[in-house]
C-alpha cells in the first residue's frame, strides 16, 4: 500500500502526531466533543422527563438533522471558498451561544420543550457549516503519507469523549445543587444546569486551542459562486459509485439501526437504571469503538478495505437486534460494546475513501454531502427511531431497525461492486480510479 507507514519506524503509529496542529487540533476536539456528549445525555434525560414521550426524543434529532438538509450546499460551498479554520471559529462561537441559552433555560427550570427544539436547530445549524470545514481541514494538518494514520487517530479520539462524555453527563446529572456558586445562581443550578456549565467551559477551551492553530489553508475554490459549483459537490459523489455506496450504506444501515435516541427509554423502563445507566449505555458502544480504534491504529488495515466495511456493517445490524431483545443491563451493553466496535471499522474505511478520493479543491462540498449523510442516519435516524417506537414500541423499533440494517448490508454489496472490491486505503489507489469513473462527464 502507497500509504503505509514504514515498518522499520518505531513511530509509525503515531506519526500524525508529529505535527503541532494537529496535536492541537486533536485536543480541542476531545474536549469539545467531551462537552457535547455530555450535552446530549442531558438534553435527552431533561426532554423524556419533561414529556416522557418516544416521539419527543425523535424531535430532539430531527431538529439538529434539519439545518444539515436546509443548508447542504451552501455549507460545503462555504468550506472550500473561506479559510476553513474561521469557519470552525465561527460556528462554535455560535454553539457558545446555544449552551448558554440552554444553561439559562435549565436555570429557570423550563418545561417548554419548544425552547428546547429551537436551541438544538442552532446547535444544527453551526453543526452544518463546522463540519464540512473540519473534515476538510484535517489534511491540511498532516503529511499525505500520514494521512490515514490521522483519520485513525481522529476516530481514536472521537470515541475516547464518546466514553467520557455520556458518563460525565450522567454523573453530572446527578450531582447535589450546587451552594458554592453566588447567588442567585447556587440555589438553581443542578441536573441539566450543571452539565451545561460544564459544555460551557469545553467550548471555551475548544475555542482558544483552533485560534492557536499556525495553519491557514485559505481558499480553495477559486471560481466565483455559481450553481455549478454550489452543486458540485452533489454532482461529483453521485457520478463516483464508490463515493455514493459509502455514504449511503453508512446513511440507511445507520439510519434503521440506530437506537442511540432511546436509551432513554431502555434505562428508565426496561432497565431500569436511571441517568447513571443512560451514561453507561451511551458511553458503551464508544468502548467498543475505541477499542478497534486502536486496534487499526497498530494494525492498519492494508488489504480488503470494502468487504471488511460491508461485513462490519451488517454486524453492526445484528449487534443492534440483540441490544433491542435484552433487558439484561450487562448484556444489553455487551451487545453496545459490538455495535460501536463493528460501526468503527465503517467510520475508518468511509472516512478515509471521501477524503483520499476527493480532490483537495471539492473536499469541502462533498464532505458537506457526506455530512447530510451521516446527519441523515444520525440525528435523523432518532427522529425515525422515536416515530417507530411510538407506533411499534421502543423493542420492536430496535429490532426491526437491525433486521433492516442487515438487509441493507446485503443489497449494497450487490449494489455497488465498486465498493466491495475496494482494496488499499491510498490516495494513488482511489482518487485515479475515482477520475477514470467519471471521464466521461468530468465535474470540472
Amino acid at each position: 500500500m502507497a500509504d503505509a507507514p514504514d515498518p522499520n519506524s518505531s513511530h509509525h503509529s503515531v506519526a500524525a502526531f508529529q505535527s503541532r496542529d494537529f496535536r492541537r487540533y486533536q485536543l480541542a476536539r476531545l474536549l469539545v466533543i467531551l462537552g457535547a456528549e455530555a450535552q446530549a445525555v442531558a438534553v435527552a434525560w431533561q426532554v423524556y422527563q419533561i414529556t416522557h414521550r418516544a416521539i419527543d426524543l425523535g424531535y430532539t434529532g430531527l431538529m439538529l438533522f434539519l439545518p444539515g438538509m436546509l443548508f447542504l450546499i451552501l455549507a460545503g460551498h462555504t468550506a472550500d471558498r473561506y479559510d476553513r479554520r474561521r469557519v470552525i471559529l465561527t460556528c462554535y462561537s455560535l454553539q457558545c451561544l446555544c449552551t448558554a441559552t440552554l444553561l439559562f433555560l435549565a436555570w429557570t427550570g423550563t418545561r417548554n420543550v419548544l425552547a428546547i427544539y429551537a436551541v438544538l436547530f442552532f446547535i444544527g445549524s453551526g453543526r452544518a457549516f463546522s463540519g464540512p470545514a473540519s473534515s476538510a481541514l484535517l489534511p491540511h494538518l498532516v503529511q499525505k503519507k500520514d494521512f490515514v494514520n490521522a483519520v485513525s487517530w481522529g476516530a481514536t479520539v472521537f470515541q475516547m469523549a464518546s466514553i467520557l462524555g455520556p458518563a460525565a453527563g450522567g454523573v453530572l446529572f446527578t450531582m447535589p445543587l450546587l451552594h458554592w456558586l453566588p447567588a442567585p445562581f447556587g440555589a438553581h443550578l443542578y441536573g441539566a444546569g450543571i452539565v451545561y456549565l460544564f459544555t460551557l467551559m469545553m467550548l471555551g477551551i475548544f475555542l482558544s486551542l483552533i485560534l492557536s492553530l499556525s495553519v491557514r489553508p485559505g481558499r480553495q475554490e477559486q471560481r466565483s459562486m455559481s450553481a455549478e459549483t454550489l452543486l458540485a459537490g452533489l454532482r461529483y459523489v453521485w457520478q463516483r459509485k464508490l463515493l455514493l455506496g459509502a455514504t449511503s450504506l453508512d446513511l440507511f444501515a445507520v439510519l434503521l439501526g440506530g437506537a442511540v435516541a432511546l436509551l432513554p427509554i431502555y434505562a428508565q423502563d426496561i432497565l431500569h437504571a436511571g441517568p447513571r445507566g443512560l451514561g453507561m449505555l451511551r458511553a458503551a458502544p464508544a468502548i467498543g469503538a475505541l477499542t478497534v480504534s486502536i486496534a487499526l491504529i497498530l494494525r492498519p488495515m492494508h488489504r480488503r478495505a470494502g468487504k471488511n466495511m460491508l461485513l462490519c456493517v451488517g454486524l453492526f445490524g445484528a449487534a443492534t437486534v440483540v441490544f433491542g431483545l435484552s433487558k439484561n443491563m450487562l448484556l444489553s451493553l455487551a451487545a453496545l460494546l459490538v455495535v460501536g466496535a463493528a460501526d468503527m471499522v465503517s467510520v475508518v474505511v468511509r472516512s478515509s475513501l471521501i477524503q483520499l478520493a476527493t480532490p483537495q479543491q471539492m473536499r469541502g462540498r462533498v464532505s458537506a454531502v457526506n455530512a447530510v449523510f451521516i446527519g441523515a442516519s444520525n440525528e435523523f435516524g432518532d427522529f425515525e427511531s422515536g416515530v417507530t417506537a411510538q407506533w411499534w414500541g421502543a423493542v420492536r423499533a430496535v429490532v426491526a431497525g437491525g433486521i433492516g440494517s442487515m438487509m441493507v448490508t446485503g443489497l449494497w454489496s450487490a449494489f455497488f461492486p465498486a465498493l466491495r472490491s475496494v482494496d488499499q486505503l491510498s490516495e494513488d489507489a482511489l482518487l485515479p480510479a475515482q477520475e477514470q469513473e467519471a471521464s466521461a462527464d468530468p465535474i470540472h
